[in-house]
């Protein structure tokens, strides 16, 4: 979605609001350091003065308020700001439809599914008595299964914002296979971390008899961490001083937490990311498209509602972007399980309605490829999966 015009009309309305603020507290300044020096004066001259003294005063602070004319230095910002303030909300207005469903699509959606996803997505964000709650309402028991591993998985989080590892380190060794064959130095990286604190609370012994039971069988794959650490030893207790100081950065827990969370994720089979939460952002980035589509196709809704294939593209961020997609050369068609790609023997390839067409409907009929000079048959091209 475009959103540079509102950011701009945004940005004009606070200028004209900071500019509107700025001369009205210069106006009133103004008046009130008139009406101090009216009043001291007032009070120097009130035993000596006559009252025609005190109103020559008043009378005198009276011409220098009207030279002010505070409304009429006021009047020029405030209408300024006005005129912004007026245009704002039609842009926005013009801008988000409030009515998105125009782009509604009746789609069969299983229910049962729907309500694991949702029940998934409040345990994996931590809200556990929500997910608790929708599962007592929608009766989805079985969704209950997903809760344990995330409960474990935010205790063990929790636990870190203490800088207390012990409940990392020993889901680590319990899963120390599994992450070994996913290519993960998770386990490493929490050891190092342990280390790092028991040097600078418990001391060189403490420190070194950790090593030796924990980080010597990590030093022959990682030699570098290994020698850096056992380096960190002659510097007990001026580590903040050393040449090592960056181990004590709080970076290390933060990203480490992240990782632990991904790890964690992956050994459950599930992303890093919440379903839900990306499908609705997706939803929300390709939902500007939909609805010029449809007010295009207004009239033909039982065409909208019926079409397998929407006829433009919708164009989202590549955070949103899981597979690869394939688009025919020919055709300009993006493939789909009814047009699936296929293979031609030269090695190029081409969307299955494209070969179709270039053969004539003959599996036998040779045509030549698009794209250099051999020649092939349908009957030969092989159906690739995506």
């Amino acid at each position: 979605m475009e959103l540079n015009s509102i950011k701009d009309a945004f940005d004009r309305v606070t200028k004209k609001q900071k500019l509107s603020s700025s001369k009205s507290q210069e106006v009133i300044e103004q008046i009130g350091q008139e009406i101090e020096q009216a009043f001291l004066r007032l009070q120097s001259e009130q035993d000596s003065a006559s009252p025609s003294a005190h109103k020559l005063i008043l009378n005198e602070l009276k011409t220098k308020l009207k030279e002010i004319a505070p409304l009429s230095h006021l009047e020029g910002t405030q209408k300024e700001l006005n005129v912004a303030l007026s245009k704002y909300p039609k842009l926005l207005e013009k801008s988000f439809n409030p009515d998105i469903s125009k782009a509604y699509r009746n789609i069969d959606f299983d229910i049962h599914t729907v309500n694991q996803i949702i029940a998934s997505h409040f345990y994996r964000e931590g809200q556990f008595d929500i997910g608790d709650c929708f599962i007592n309402e929608s009766q989805e028991l079985e969704a209950a299964a997903s809760k344990s591993p995330f409960l474990e998985m935010f205790q063990i989080l929790e636990a870190m914002k203490c800088r207390n590892l012990e409940p990392a380190l020993g889901w680590a060794a319990r899963n120390h296979d599994q992450l070994n064959q996913n290519g993960s130095d998770i386990e490493l990286k929490l050891h190092r971390l342990q280390f790092v604190e028991i040097l600078q609370n418990r001391g060189r012994d403490e420190a070194l008899k950790y090593a030796r039971a924990f980080l010597a069988p990590f030093a022959t794959k990682h030699m570098a961490v290994f020698q850096k650490l056992m380096a960190c030893l002659l510097w007990a207790g001026r580590l903040d001083s050393s040449p090592y100081a960056e181990l004590l950065s709080s970076i290390h827990w933060d990203k480490l937490s992240v990782e632990l969370a991904q790890q964690f994720c992956n050994l459950m089979g599930q992303s890093y990311e919440s379903p839900l939460s990306v499908t609705i952002a997706a939803g929300v980035q390709g939902l500007p498209t939909l609805l010029k589509l449809m007010n295009v196709m207004t009239g033909k809704k039982q065409e909208w509602q019926t079409m397998k294939q929407l006829p433009v593209p919708v164009d989202l961020d590549r955070e949103f972007q899981f597979h690869s997609v394939f688009v025919c050369p020919v055709s300009r068609d993006q493939v789909s399980e009814e047009n699936p790609p296929m293979l031609l023997t030269c090695g190029h390839v081409l969307c299955k309605q494209s070969i179709t067409k270039l053969s004539k409907n003959n599996s036998t009929r040779r045509f030549k490829c698009p794209y250099c000079p051999a020649e092939v048959e349908a009957g030969q091209c092989a159906q690739l999966h995506f």
